[in-house]
């Protein structure tokens, strides 16, 4: 039994999730640009779940408490001591005992710092319309405590409500529908968002922006949110959203949140994308004509279902989450084109996952499928590894239970019987075997403990079709043995055929190999001229090889690409390599330097890692 409760409670927080829960959420915000701050009231609707129930743990971070009440009446509350990544409790002590499944509602009258890892808040001169300033939260993992005094698990899930007061010029929107607009009564210059979440679900996912914004219209249920300057461009580039929308329905049930919108952020927004519900967080990164762009939309379309209404109970089953997304993103991708497509991002993955382990280490106990968190951040646990080798697991299933229509099937089912709840490892592989009762013999043969606990690559290598692959492999094995003389043997005519998911998979492919000669990668410049692509997926990886064949030359252009961008898959690697370029080091340490106070605090916190400052 201790094993079980063990893996029940969250090492990641301080709440004691399985004494009490929050129903519901009500906020009152009031964002403040001049001093960085956003005054607040938190309402929590909390149910006992055990007797005698008088004291209450909620988690925080760098919030300043001025005031709480239970049931109007208030009380007494002390913060306890920081802890580096999870903040600091605050123990809440009741006037009253709660019997188990009593309600109490607790107002929290607090204040956010200006340094809340959740918040990112930039100057006019960062956005790009240069006038008015911009707010955007990142809650996920454990950074929801610094916006909102909260059960900060995964495990509790609420609905929520919010009244939302920024300056009129603004707009403010919020993971949630849209539940009308007011004027602001205590202050003329300012107007009132309202927005109302009916479907119960984790605070990590509770996001907020506040900027000028547009909408386009680009579906029956979605629209395209930007700045005025990117708003047209961006309602071209997503068109298809309704297209995969109901593609996904089509192989997991209806999708339950009402509106699906997008909103396509400053360029410093950490991730490819962040899936709060009713409006998915996108970065400019992803440019026309490019399919890594229907990838992110796939995927974050697909976490509606997988992590957003079935969630991993803690931080340690993020592949739950995430392997299970990929496994939908690319069963999307199977049904808008084809199975060779699928079968070509999946190779794409494995290379991602090779190479982190090759980042982590091979015996770092991080690069289990399912790791230990107790002593550390989840955020410095965050890789390909849940997303690769969660899908990688699925996959081999896949094969063994006959194949993506039969297997597609479990996925569904498993869904329906955990939605709009928090699952752990265990729940799914009970899930697993109780579907494929008739497959026991199969299901008895995978070595569980290994796929779950042990670091490195999986146990088992998938075979996948390479029929797409074929070409990238030829080209980078020509480059990666020819010598001076035969570099005349390479033109313009050798990428004509590809796909510019190919020629993102030709350059991954040769970042595997041992570092390309300088004079090859000069010629490479000559004939193919990446120096001037506009897809970042690409730039990024010819980046990557110019800086490990110590080409000088490339050292200003990935200096301009950590500063223009702040998306960590592309700024951390170009910041580690920049590191290990003798040359560059200092100049990569003192541009870090130099725009530490623009960038996002998380990307800020784990480049720091990177450059050895910390």
């Amino acid at each position: 039994v201790s094993g079980r409760m063990a893996e029940q409670s969250d090492s990641s927080s301080f709440t004691a999730a399985e004494h009490f829960t929050t129903r519901h959420l009500a906020l009152t915000l009031r964002v403040e640009f001049q001093n960085r701050r956003i005054g607040a009231s938190a309402a929590l609707t909390v149910e006992a779940l055990r007797d005698e129930l008088s004291e209450l743990t909620l988690d925080t971070r760098d919030l300043k408490i001025l005031k709480i009440t239970a049931n109007g009446q208030e009380v007494k509350f002390a913060l306890g001591n920081k802890h580096c990544f999870k903040g600091a409790a605050l123990t809440i002590s009741l006037p009253f005992k709660l019997l188990r499944g009593q309600h109490v509602v607790v107002e929290i009258s607090y204040e956010t710092s200006p340094e809340a890892s959740a918040l990112q808040w930039l100057t006019a001169e960062q956005t790009a319309g240069k006038k008015h300033p911009y707010l955007f939260s990142q809650c996920q993992a454990i950074h929801c405590r610094s916006m909102i005094p909260c059960q900060d698990t995964p495990s509790v899930k609420s609905t929520y409500y919010a009244r939302v007061s920024v300056p009129k010029e603004l707009v403010a929107l919020m993971s949630a529908n849209q539940d009308g607009e007011m004027a602001d009564d205590k202050d003329k210059s300012r107007k009132i968002y309202c927005f109302r979440q009916t479907v119960p679900m984790p605070c990590y996912l509770i996001a907020l922006v506040v900027g000028s914004l547009e909408s386009r219209v680009i579906g029956p249920r979605c629209r395209v949110w930007s700045e005025r300057e990117m708003v047209d461009a961006a309602a071209y580039e997503f068109e298809e959203t309704e297209t995969m929308l109901k593609k996904a329905e089509d192989l997991m049930g209806p999708y339950v949140w009402g509106q699906y919108d997008l909103l396509i952020l400053p360029p410093s927004f950490p991730y490819g994308g962040m899936e709060n519900p009713c409006l998915t967080f996108v970065t400019p990164t992803l440019l026309a004509g490019d399919r890594s762009l229907s990838n992110v939309i796939a995927h974050e379309i697909s976490h509606s279902w997988t992590g957003n209404l079935v969630t991993n109970k803690t931080w340690e089953h993020f592949w739950l989450n995430e392997g299970h997304t990929v496994y939908l993103e690319r069963m999307i991708g199977r049904s808008m084109f084809d199975e060779k497509y699928r079968q070509f991002a999946a190779i794409g993955g494995w290379k991602d996952l090779l190479e982190a382990i090759e980042t982590f280490g091979a015996t770092n106990p991080l690069t289990s499928l399912v790791p230990r968190l107790c002593d550390t951040d989840p955020d410095d646990a965050f890789s390909s590894v849940p997303y690769e080798k969660g899908f990688a697991l699925l996959y081999h299933l896949e094969e063994l239970l006959g194949g993506p229509d039969i297997f597609i099937g479990f996925v569904k089912a498993y869904i329906q019987i955990f939605a709009y709840s928090s699952v752990t490892t265990e729940d799914w592989k009970n899930c697993l075997h109780s579907y494929f009762s008739d497959k026991t013999e199969i299901l008895n043969k995978v070595d569980w403990d290994a796929w779950f606990h042990s670091p490195g690559m999986p146990p088992f290598t998938p075979h996948y079709d390479t029929s797409m692959n074929d070409a990238c492999i030829t080209l980078c094995k020509r480059w990666t043995i020819a010598t001076d003389v035969e570099l005349d043997c390479f033109n313009e005519g050798d990428l004509k055929e590809m796909t510019s998911m190919q020629k993102i998979e030709f350059l991954a492919l040769l970042l595997l190999e041992t570092p390309l000669r300088l004079n090859n990668v000069k010629r490479m410049q000559q004939v193919y001229k990446f120096n001037d692509v506009k897809n970042a997926e690409i730039k990024f990886r010819w980046l990557r090889l110019c800086l490990r064949a110590q080409w000088e030359k490339a050292i200003p252009l990935a200096l301009e690409m950590v500063t223009v961008q702040g998306r960590m898959k592309f700024t951390r690697p170009l910041y580690r390599d920049l590191y290990n370029f003798e040359k560059a080091c200092p100049q990569a340490i003192e541009t870090f330097q130099k725009n530490k106070p623009s960038m996002h605090p998380i990307t800020a916190a784990l480049v720091a890692k990177d450059l050895h400052l910390v």
